[in-house]
């Protein structure tokens, strides 16, 4: 960490501050793995796949390495691809995979749902394939579910299928409720967002048809649903991804929360996530949509302060298409998704953040992407200061969110680009309140990579508003 010294006085005559040292830099490494789904190998190592084969690894959620890159019959993942999945492929007159989820069952085996999307229009299928090793070969068991025939025509069970209410069989996610229950959520824009009972020894349907609709419908731009169960509030929240994934299509990530696996799921303003639809008749509605769901983050850049390093920082873009982890060990909650970056085009990276739940039970997201920080206990004087300070809103926009200063005064007042108060509460507890609205979440000293130096930060939510503020200490701790 950095440390003043004494003044010093340089050759010019003038006074400067010496650095009693630098601190040791974080190192990453990275990977382009769009909708990446994690899980933990037998090997102990945590495994992301997502579309188009994508596969990579990570000992340390910092350093990641490739495991497979793209669909091509020679992959150890899925061997033979294009002969294996030849029926998925030929139902979705597509050559490649979108975002799948893999997941260990009570057989012991690891179970890869996968799926596939013609793209334009939900021509789509989603189906399983098994193996004892995590990193393959996985064999195909088949389709499960299908949807998207051309507008007229019956599906296979004599069925019309209806987009605007009907699911687009992709983007599944597979998890057992506190019950020991097997449940998969799924749907991208289109008829909405889906949930099934699944076998829990065999991952099957247990039961025909989509399931139950939990939310959307006329091609609201909403997909990407994952659920994780916390056993301390004892919800179920379920992460979703609003907008479009491209780099201007303002992609950004949501939550809601239930006390059971299969809902009703309501955001923190109370609005059940079922009433989340698009107006007849319409499509893509973002005006609907954004009145929903509790936002977490969206695009935002922490803007660069003369006299700090990373004066050529690149702000985040589209983050989004999520997965979490709990690790059991650490008692740590992370989230990892793909985000794109200004003026990099559709350029994307794989990022992990930590993950914490504030005193109201909703999840708040740290600024920081994770370098191995623990919440540790603070003090009032540690915490005040100059901060930069992001409010995430509540908009689906291209527009990235920048960064405002604020001061968090000693004696307890915020000024500066916003008013209010704040306070330390517990050991690292945050609580802002700015323009009558108060934020709740923690303090969290954290590594920021473009200044190259230790600061505080910290992340709150405000549930009445469904509102997330971020903040990033100016100076190095």
């Amino acid at each position: 960490m950095l440390a003043l010294l004494c003044l010093g006085t340089s050759a010019c005559g003038k006074q400067e501050k010496l650095k009693a040292d630098t601190p040791v830099e974080k190192e990453f490494s990275e990977v382009s793995v769009h909708d990446p789904s994690i899980v933990q190998g037998d090997d102990g190592s945590y495994y992301i796949f997502g579309s188009h084969l994508a596969v990579a690894k990570t000992d340390d959620l910092m350093n990641w390495s490739y495991v497979n890159q793209g669909v091509k019959d020679d992959n150890e993942i899925i061997p033979d691809v294009y002969s294996v999945m030849k029926d998925a492929f030929e139902w979705s007159h597509s050559n490649t995979f979108w975002a799948p989820d893999v997941v260990k069952l009570n057989d012991g085996k690891y179970h890869l749902y996968y799926c596939n999307c013609q793209g334009d229009t939900p021509v789509s299928c989603l189906g399983t394939a098994v193996s004892d090793s995590v990193s393959g070969p996985y064999e195909n068991e088949g389709l499960m579910l299908k949807s998207g025939m051309d507008a007229g025509q019956d599906d296979e069970d004599g069925n019309l299928y209806q987009a605007a209410s009907d699911p687009n069989t992709v983007d599944p996610n597979t998890f057992y409720d506190a019950q020991g229950r097997l449940w998969m959520i799924y749907g991208s824009y289109s008829g909405g967002i889906f949930i099934k009972e699944m076998d829990p020894e065999t991952g099957l349907p247990l039961e025909s048809g989509y399931g139950e609709k939990l939310l959307g419908g006329n091609h609201l731009r909403i997909e990407a649903p994952y659920v994780i169960y916390n056993e301390d509030t004892g919800y179920y929240y379920m992460f979703l991804s609003f907008g479009g994934l491209d780099s201007d299509g303002g992609y950004n990530i949501r939550v809601c929360r239930s006390e059971n696996p299969d809902g009703p799921y309501v955001d923190s303003m109370g609005q059940e996530m079922t009433d989340c639809k698009g107006p007849s008749g319409s499509s893509f509605s973002d005006v609907t949509a954004e009145q929903y769901g509790t936002k977490l983050m969206g695009g935002y850049k922490f803007e660069w302060k003369e006299g700090e390093e990373g004066e050529d920082r690149r702000g985040y873009l589209s983050p989004g298409h999520n997965s979490c982890l709990y690790q059991e060990e650490t008692d740590k909650y992370f989230i990892i998704y793909h985000t794109r970056f200004e003026n990099s085009g559709e350029e994307h990276q794989v990022r992990v953040h930590q993950m914490f739940f504030n005193e109201d039970g909703w999840p708040v997201i740290a600024p920081y992407r994770y370098a191995e920080e623990t919440v540790e206990p603070c003090n009032k004087e540690s915490v005040a200061g100059t901060y930069k300070l992001i409010n995430h809103g509540r908009d689906i926009s291209a527009e990235m969110k920048t960064s405002e200063e604020i001061e968090l005064n000693k004696n307890g007042d915020i000024s500066g680009a916003a008013e209010g108060t704040w306070k330390l509460t517990g050991d690292y507890g945050a609580e802002l309140t700015i323009d009558g609205n108060t934020y709740k979440g923690v303090f969290l000293k954290q590594w920021d990579e473009d200044g190259k130096k230790y600061v505080m930060t910290f992340t709150a939510l405000c549930s009445e508003t469904g509102v997330s503020i971020w903040g990033s200490g100016l100076n190095a701790i």
